[in-house]
């Protein structure tokens, strides 16, 4: 079959489509015809070698999320399961190829008449979206922060926030990424590269009640700076490369709190179920922003690399 190896650390070009060993179903596994391949910006950080904690072994074929459908199934696995659409996590690598072997158990079925492209937008994406909105606990009146809205989660975030009856204020990087998060619904829209940034959410919300973080770094300690006592704030992403700087002992002085969300496979998987179940209903759209074929990877890596990217990055394989 036809896979995208990484065989080197290193920028986007060290990722080489080529050819690989067709996986098998083994014992309570399943074999899918890969259509689509999430594409997430820790990927990115695992192929420069940069990924902290998470352990790479070299060469791998990178991937964590894919959709398509089941071929065949493994000793122990329901043979129902053939042929059917699903969307299913590869246990963190091989799911930039053609075929994937997962764990059955762990597949999710794509509702009826739901695209396959939809459900893998949404697989990683919604799970972690609707799960900080719940921790979150927002409700209506709320005013909410989110950074990054314009990238895969932060899209999700700006409507399930409003959804919930929040006032959204979107900060994102750009006319053109501001725009988009217009589009979903943002009550405010701010660029972060302006200078005086934070200062004109204070300005025009009067500062906030909930924080989602996805950037980190110094624009992360800015929105920190935003929320009112009794505000909660949730870290979601670094796209600036680093967590902000902001311990327990700040969150205290402020009257804030650091609020992390729940993350047990269980908890995962209802998340996810939940997002396609919005989605289906018409109450939530992820955003498809590129679409690039397998063999170009290397592509896709370099375009979020530069964040010149929005809504979600989707390898085509079929």
């Amino acid at each position: 079959m036809r896979a995208v190896w990484l065989k080197e650390f290193g920028g986007p070009e060290v990722l080489v489509a080529g050819d690989a060993p067709d996986p098998v179903a083994g014992a309570g596994q399943a074999l899918i015809e890969v259509a689509f391949a999430n594409i997430t910006f820790i990927e990115t950080q695992l192929r420069a070698g940069a990924a902290g904690p998470f352990k790479v072994e070299l060469p791998m074929i990178l991937g964590n999320g894919v959709g398509g459908v089941i071929t065949a199934v493994g000793a122990g696995a329901d043979e129902g399961l053939a042929g059917k659409r699903v969307v299913s996590a590869t246990g963190g690598s091989g799911g930039y190829a053609e075929r994937a072997a997962v764990d059955a158990g762990g597949v999710i079925e794509v509702p009826d008449g739901m695209e396959l492209d939809i459900a893998v937008a949404l697989m990683a994406d919604g799970r972690t979206a609707t799960s900080l909105v719940r921790a979150a606990a927002v409700r209506g009146g709320d005013r909410v922060l989110v950074e990054a809205a314009a990238g895969g989660v932060g899209t999700l975030l700006v409507q399930l926030a409003k959804s919930a009856g929040a006032r959204v204020v979107a900060a994102a990087g750009g006319a053109r990424k501001t725009e988009v998060a217009r589009g979903l619904g943002a009550d405010v829209v701010i660029d972060y590269r302006q200078p005086g940034w934070a200062e004109r959410v204070r300005e025009t919300v009067g500062g906030v009640d909930v924080v989602f973080d996805g950037v980190g770094g110094a624009i992360g300690r800015s929105a920190f700076e935003s929320l009112d006592r009794g505000g909660r704030m949730l870290s979601y992403g670094l796209a600036s490369g680093k967590w902000a700087d902001i311990s327990e002992e700040d969150a205290v002085q402020r009257g804030v709190t650091l609020v992390r969300p729940p993350a047990s496979p269980e908890e995962m998987r209802a998340f996810t179920l939940s997002a396609l179940a919005e989605a289906a209903g018409g109450r939530l759209r992820p955003v498809i922003g590129q679409r690039f074929p397998l063999e170009r990877a290397a592509e896709a890596h370099a375009a979020i690399q530069s964040r010149a990217t929005v809504g979600k990055t989707l390898l085509e394989v079929r």
